[in-house]
C-alpha cells in the first residue's frame, strides 16, 4: 500500500510534506513558521501576532481586499494564528483551487509591503484586541500566570505584546523580524486533502522561491520558576490558574502527564468535575491542562468561581491532587485512554488537523509520527505511570495567578505545605 504521506526538502532548505486524502474534495495548506512570543526580545514583544496581521494586508501585486476576495471568490478559507513557538498562515480550498491557495501564502509571505496606512490601522485593530483580552478576565488570567511561572523571559510574556509596544512598533521592526526567522529552514510548508504530492512540491518552490536565506536564530532556554500573581478586582467571579512544572514533548512522562490532565480535569467524568462541580456546586467551569514546549511544559488547574466558594474551592482541588499521587483507577484508565484515543481519530478526518499535525511533528520531532505509534504509546501508559507522573509534577514549585474577588484564596505557602504533607 502505497504511503499516504510524502516529503521532500528543497534545495533552499525548505521543508514540503504532504498527505493525501482521497476521500475528501478540499485541501488544507500552511506554512508553519518556527517563530512566535518565545523568539521575541523585551523590546519587540508582540511582533510575531502583529507580522501575523499584517501579512495579509498587501503584498507587490495584491491588495488586502483583493486577497481577501480571490480566496472567497473560489468558496476558501484563509487565516493565521500566533502561538508561543510559531506562527502559522493557512487556507482551505476545494481541490482544484489547491495552485491559488499556494500562491497567496507564498505572496504574503515573500512579497508583503507593510504598507504605512495599513499599518497604521491594523496597529488600531490589535490594540482593540488587547483592551478586548484585557476585559475577558478568563483570558488575561492566563496571561498574569504564563508571566509569572516564567518571569522577565520571552515565554512568559503575552502574545499579543503590550500596548505601549505596540503602539511604538515600527516597520522596520516587523520587516527585519520576518527577514530573521522567516527562512526555509525555519519553515515547514504542509497539505493535506485531495492532492498530487509532486504538484504541490513544484507550485511551492515557485510561489516561495524567495524567501530570505539568513540563519534563524535559536529560541531562548524557558526556565520555569513559579510564584503568584493576584489582583482584587470588582468581578462577579474569581479566576484561578494553579500550575506546576510539567513535561515536555520528549519527556518519558509525556503521555502519563496527558493522561493524568485527561483523567484530573478532561471531562464530566473526571474527577475534579465530579468533585467540584457535580457534588459540591462551587464552580460552573473547572478544567485541567498540560501545555508542553519544547524543553519543557506546564501542568495546569482552571477554576471560575464566587467569592466565599473560592476558601473550599482550594482545599478541595489539593485534596484530589493528592488522591492522584496515590491511586488510579482501571476504568479511569481505560476512560481517559479512550478520551485521547478519539481525540486523535476523529482529527484524522479534518484536512486541517491533519496538515497541522504533519506540519507540527516534523517541527518537534523532525519526523511525522505514525498513528499507530502514537495509540501504542497511550496504552503503554499503567495506572502506576500516571500516579508517578502526578507525584512528579505537584512535587514542582505551583504558579498561582488569580483574578477577582480572591480574599478567601490561601496562600501559596499554605498550598505548598498543603501538597508535601
Amino acid at each position: 500500500m502505497t504511503d499516504p504521506i510524502k516529503l521532500t526538502r528543497l534545495p533552499s532548505g525548505l521543508t514540503v510534506v504532504t498527505e493525501r486524502m482521497d476521500r475528501v474534495e478540499t485541501v488544507s495548506f500552511g506554512a508553519y513558521v518556527s517563530a512566535g512570543t518565545r523568539n521575541e526580545t523585551a523590546a519587540e514583544n508582540g511582533v510575531s501576532h502583529f507580522l501575523e496581521h499584517m501579512a495579509f494586508k498587501g503584498t507587490t501585486s495584491r491588495s488586502a481586499l483583493r486577497i481577501a476576495e480571490e480566496i472567497e471568490n473560489v468558496g476558501g478559507h484563509i487565516n493565521a494564528y500566533t502561538a508561543r513557538e510559531q506562527t502559522v498562515f493557512y487556507v482551505k480550498l476545494l481541490k482544484e483551487n489547491l495552485g491559488l491557495g499556494i500562491d497567496i501564502i507564498g505572496d504574503i509571505l515573500t512579497h508583503s509591503t507593510f504598507d504605512a496606512a495599513e499599518l497604521e490601522r491594523e496597529r488600531g485593530v490589535i490594540l482593540q484586541e488587547i483592551g478586548q483580552a484585557n476585559d475577558t478576565p478568563d483570558d488575561v488570567v492566563f496571561d498574569h500566570f504564563q508571566e509569572t511561572a516564567f518571569p522577565n523571559q520571552p515565554m512568559g510574556r503575552p502574545i499579543l505584546g503590550t500596548e505601549g509596544l505596540i503602539r511604538d512598533m515600527r516597520r522596520d521592526t516587523l520587516m527585519s523580524y520576518m527577514g530573521t526567522h522567516y527562512t526555509p529552514s525555519n519553515m515547514i510548508i504542509a497539505a493535506a486533502g485531495n492532492l498530487e504530492h509532486n504538484a504541490v512540491v513544484q507550485q511551492v518552490e515557485q510561489h516561495f522561491a524567495d524567501l530570505p536565506t539568513a540563519t534563524a536564530p535559536t529560541m531562548e532556554r524557558a526556565v520555569y520558576a513559579g510564584g503568584e500573581f493576584r489582583q482584587i478586582k470588582e468581578l462577579d467571579q474569581a479566576h484561578i490558574v494553579l500550575g506546576f512544572p510539567s513535561t515536555g514533548y520528549h519527556d518519558p512522562d509525556y503521555y502519563a502527564a496527558l493522561l493524568l490532565s485527561t483523567l484530573l480535569g478532561g471531562g464530566m467524568s473526571s474527577r475534579l468535575f465530579q468533585e467540584i462541580r457535580e457534588k459540591r456546586g462551587l464552580v460552573y467551569s473547572v478544567y485541567s491542562f498540560n501545555a508542553p514546549f519544547e524543553g519543557g511544559g506546564v501542568f495546569g488547574i482552571y477554576a471560575g468561581t464566587g467569592e466565599k466558594e473560592c476558601a473550599e474551592l482550594i482545599p478541595v482541588t489539593l485534596e484530589e491532587l493528592r488522591k492522584v499521587q496515590l491511586s488510579v483507577s482501571a476504568d479511569e484508565l481505560v476512560r481517559a485512554r479512550a478520551q485521547l484515543k478519539s481525540s486523535l481519530l476523529m482529527s484524522l478526518e479534518s484536512t486541517g488537523s491533519r496538515c497541522e499535525q504533519i506540519a507540527r511533528q516534523l517541527q518537534i520531532f523532525g519526523r511525522v509520527i505514525p498513528t499507530q505509534e502514537t495509540v501504542d504509546k497511550i496504552e503503554a501508559v499503567t495506572q502506576e505511570d500516571i500516579c508517578r507522573a502526578a507525584a512528579r509534577i505537584f512535587a514542582g514549585a505551583p504558579t498561582l495567578a488569580a483574578l477577582g474577588p480572591i480574599g478567601h484564596i490561601p496562600s501559596l505557602q499554605s498550598i505548598k505545605e498543603t501538597l508535601a504533607a
